[in-house]
Order: structure tokens, then sequence, then C-alpha cells
């Protein structure tokens, strides 16, 4: 491992500027040396402009996934708690990418026991080495969660970022876009409550060299994207958002940091539940999901409109949750232990 020789002759900052070219480096390089064996994507027939998605390489989440694990491993101290999650991230990318390289799209009991695994596995794993104490800065309030509360919140938080990351992953650009405003956001809050600790957290490490994974990936995937992370990306991008924030010990802010990536896959999700619970013909008929395809198909917005649009929102919620959680912390004096 790289980190103990880098803190010694460059300190954090020098362990930051490594871990960012190494990323980016790797990911550059593996996406174009290795597209040449990622499936290639049939078309989604259901999906807006679907077709203009046939024949482009699909799964690039695998090369994204495997640079983020190699990059954490030489850059972050090793723990057998960052080996879960990282074998966790794993897990998440590799169900998704054989579901999509397979020509029988996987149902959804199988990839749902997968998420249930994995989930309950992280969610443990965090509290175990976290404890269950909770921070609502906005709100200045700060409170322990029981062991099994916070297990089953952790389920439900981890399962639904997976989720509806994945449901967001329809246009060019927009779920990385999105991922990118969203990750960036707990970032700096994790990073401005590591100033001044002697130890740093490593999550603040791998969601760094994730930022810099998902713009090399932003360079093949802007519109007209060459290629597309699918399933293996996005199912892992979501799982890594939510363990962001439940580290951060912050989860909460997971809401309005994601909330145009819940609004956008997550109504999809919501229609689906209702309309099988329910047997509705009437609930949410008029709105197609995930809703960048009723911005497109209904509203006439382009891709660009809806990538531009989606993010900008995305970015305005996010600034505004930063300051107030910088404002609330200052007061309140909170740090990482």
């Amino acid at each position: 491992m790289l980190y103990s020789f880098l803190t010694s002759l460059f300190g954090d900052s020098g362990v930051l500027l490594v871990g960012a070219v190494v990323a980016f480096l790797l990911t550059i390089v593996g996406l174009v040396l290795g597209r040449a064996i990622l499936p290639k994507d049939q078309g989604r027939e259901f999906a807006v402009n679907g077709a203009l998605s046939k024949g482009k390489a699909r799964g690039a989440g695998l090369i994204l996934v495997i640079v983020l694990v190699v990059a954490s491993t030489l850059c972050i101290p090793f723990s057998v708690e960052y080996i879960i999650y990282l074998g966790a991230l794993f897990l998440e990318m590799l169900s998704g990418y054989l579901d999509d390289a397979s020509e029988k799209p996987w149902g959804e009991l199988k990839k749902g026991l997968i998420d249930l695994v994995v989930a309950i596995g992280v969610s443990v794993t965090v509290y175990m080495n976290h404890g269950g104490a909770v921070t609502l800065p906005i709100l200045n309030m700060e409170f322990e969660i029981p062991s099994y509360v916070y297990v089953i919140l952790g389920v439900i938080l981890i399962w639904a970022s997976i989720n509806v990351t994945n449901c967001s992953d329809g246009v060019d650009g927009l779920c990385t876009s999105m991922s990118l405003v969203t990750l960036t956001s707990v970032w700096v809050i994790m990073f401005f409550q590591n100033l001044g600790a002697q130890y740093t957290e490593p999550m603040i490490l791998i969601v760094w060299m994730a930022l810099f994974v998902l713009i090399g990936y932003l360079w093949f995937n802007c519109s007209p994207s060459s290629m597309l992370m699918g399933d293996a990306g996005s199912r892992a991008l979501g799982l890594l958002i939510a363990l962001a924030f439940m580290i951060s010990g912050m989860p909460f802010l997971f809401i309005p940091c994601a909330l145009m990536i819940i609004i956008d896959g997550g109504l999809g999700l919501l229609k689906l539940t209702v309309l099988r619970v329910t047997k509705s013909k009437t609930f949410m008929k008029n709105i197609r999901t995930p809703i960048h395809d009723h911005a497109r198909k209904n509203k006439g917005w382009s891709d660009t409109q809806v990538v531009t649009r989606f993010t900008l929102l995305q970015i305005l919620l996010c600034v505004v949750v930063v300051i107030l959680v910088f404002s609330r912390m200052s007061q309140m004096g909170l740090t990482v232990q």
C-alpha cells in the first residue's frame, strides 16, 4: 500500500493528489482499452430514444468499479472495514454487469436478494465501526439510534439509493452528472469535518477518487455517448452514495443532496409499487417514469436540456444544504471522530 509512504512524503494533500491522478488516468486507459470486451447495448424497447443506445458498449461500470477498488487499495489505509465496503461495491457491480451481459435480463427477485445481502452487510459494518450516532446539523440535533433500528434504516437507505440511482441512468450523462454533484456535497462536508483531525477517514479518499473516476467516464458518456455504465455502474454508484452519507454521520442529508436522483428514479418505483399493490389504473396515469422520460416525451425537452436542468437543480439544492450544514456545524463544533 502507498498510503503510509504518501502521507510520510507529502501528507494528506499528497494522497489526495496522487489518488485523483491515479483514478482519472486508470479510468481513461481502462475505458479506452477495455471498450472492446464490454457487451453491446441492445436498445431499450420502452425507453424514450432507447434505440439510439443500440450497439454502444454497455457495462462500463465493470471498469469504473475495478479502477476505484484498485485506486482505493493503493491509497487508503488497510482495514477489514474497508475491505467489506470495497467488496460490497464489487459485488453490486458484478451483479449489474452479469445482468447487463446476460441475454435474458435477471429477474427482480434475484437482484433484490443481492441488494438485501449487501445492504445488511454494509449497514451492520457501519454500525459496528461508527456506532448509531446521527447528526441533523440543520436542526442542531444529535441523537443515538438503537442498533437494530439503525441497521433497518441503513438497509432501507442503501436499497433506495441503489435503485433510484439505477433508474435515473437513462440519458447520456444524467446519472453521472447528478451523482457527481451529490458525491461532491458529501465529500465537502466530510472533508471539513475532518480538518485538524489526526486520522483521515478513508471514505473521504474513496469518494474523492470516485469523483475523478466519474469525470473520466463522463468524457465518454456525455451526449452523444460512446459507452454506457449500465447496471454495473449505477448500482455500485448508488451503494457508494448511501455509504458515504452513512459514514458522514448525517445519513438524512441523502434526501436533499440526492433529491433530483430520488425524484427522477424514485417516482417510477413508487408508481410501480402502488400499481401492483392497489391495481389502480389512474395513479400517476399521465406521468411517464422515469421522470427524465416524461421531460423528453411529454415536455419536449432535449437530452441536453434534461441533463443541464436536472443537474443545475441538484447543484442549487446541494449548495444550500452545504451552506446550512457549515453554519450549524460551526455552532455545534462538530468534527469527525
